[in-house]
């Protein structure tokens, strides 16, 4: 065949095309099982770092098994559903669920004498989802500790929830006010509390209110679907509103 003609050019691109998309195929497959392993991985250490364990992803799987006693998926009423692995659900998915079908996973943990609740939390920010995990303290109110992630929010204003100086203002706040009514942690912008870990409230990021509500809303949203589960394993009194 003629190199310099119009048809050779044509078919050695097609060609290029095929073997480009064939490699990029097979690559993709062939690395699918390490992506999703270290995805798993990357899961169960967000988990751990709620209650104070930092790990290399080489180790996350041998420590989740030692500190996380239990996980468990549960209804909307706080009963275990049979058949549903708590670590394989996607929240992305279940918040298209009404909430009576859907799964809420709770992961029991012990570290260093003390039982922790570990809950996953997804909601929006001001572009697009925010996600994370928080890990409450033997009296099911009390934060032991956060972590935050998100898929869209700015750089150096609402991306700084994954930042440890924001995560570290949750610690010890409280999901309960006074009166029993599950509050969340609400993220205020120009708080001036100080140090207060009874009044509900952190400050918020200079410029990310939107994020900031975001946050506020996302803890408060899922955290009342563990109502019915505290009620039933700890003598707390609450009130649902």
């Amino acid at each position: 065949m003629n190199k310099n003609s119009n048809a050779y050019t044509f078919i050695f691109a097609i060609a290029m095309v095929v073997i480009v998309a064939v490699t990029l195929s097979f690559t993709a497959t062939s690395l699918s099982p390490m992506q999703k392993e270290n995805v798993r991985q990357e899961k169960m250490q967000s988990i751990l770092s709620t209650i104070g364990i930092e790990t290399e992803r080489a180790n996350a799987e041998e420590l989740f098994n030692k500190h996380i006693t239990q996980q468990i998926a549960l209804d909307h009423n706080g009963e275990e559903k049979e058949g549903v692995v708590a670590f394989e659900v996607d929240l992305a998915k279940e918040l298209s669920k009404p909430v009576e079908e859907q799964s809420f996973p709770i992961y029991l943990a012990n570290y260093e004498g003390s039982e922790f609740y570990i809950a996953p939390l997804r909601g929006s920010g001001l572009w697009d989802a925010i996600w994370g995990y928080i890990a409450l303290k033997d009296d099911a109110n009390t934060v032991k500790g956060v972590i935050f992630d998100h898929k869209g929010e700015t750089a150096g204003l609402g991306a700084e929830i994954t930042t440890d100086w924001f995560q570290q203002r949750f610690v010890d706040e409280k999901i309960f006010d006074e009166n029993g009514n599950l509050v969340g942690v609400n993220v205020v912008k120009g708080y001036s509390g100080g140090n207060n870990k009874d009044d509900n409230k952190v400050d918020s990021i200079s410029g990310a209110t939107i994020t900031g509500d975001g946050v506020t809303d996302m803890l408060s949203n899922r955290l009342k679907n563990y109502l019915p589960f505290f009620k039933k394993i700890k003598d707390i009194k609450v009130v649902t509103r």
